[in-house]
């Protein structure tokens, strides 16, 4: 006799979480991507004082590059949009704080994006033929910046700079 496992629903989830972040890691770098990085939140639901970070080196200051944010959201994530406040820490150790709306649905409250299963990828532009102000190390961090404190249904935040084509 042959007794089927049960599996949690938590660990399917795991799993997909997994696949997918294989799977678009796998495939969307190309040779134009300079930097390329998701950070899970943590159970699902960002806290207003999770700052995510992100370090990277650009080489090349006069080069024009795509700067986007990605957001991997679930469908139970409560609203149709995300503000959010970008923390950039040039070399030379000057901050500058930027503001960014990410819409995440329509007005008929259809995700946008990607989707598999009940998770919805968006890559927001953010700064398009942007040149940085130097070459060096810069560092991200990103927060939420929504009226409540706990924003369930983000899964992962991420931050894409590609070179200018």
């Amino acid at each position: 006799m042959i007794r089927k496992m049960k599996t949690n629903p938590e660990i399917k989830i795991v799993k997909v979480l997994v696949f997918l972040l294989l799977f678009v890691g796998l495939t969307s770098c190309g040779k134009n991507t300079v930097y390329k990085k998701y950070v899970d939140i943590p159970s699902g639901v960002w806290a207003n004082d999770n700052l995510v970070e992100y370090s990277f080196n650009i080489e090349d200051a006069n080069q024009l590059y795509e700067v986007d944010i990605m957001l991997r959201n679930a469908s139970l994530y409560p609203y149709s949009n995300i503000w959010i406040f970008i923390h950039q820490t040039a070399p030379d150790g000057s901050e500058v704080v930027d503001t960014l709306e990410c819409v995440l649905a329509d007005k008929e409250g259809k995700w946008l994006g990607d989707g598999m299963g009940d998770l919805w990828d968006n890559e927001i532009p953010w700064r398009l033929n942007y040149s940085f102000p130097q070459a060096g190390e810069y560092t991200y961090r990103i927060e939420h910046g929504m009226r409540v404190e706990h924003l369930p249904g983000i899964m992962d935040v991420g931050l894409s700079i590609k070179i200018q084509e």
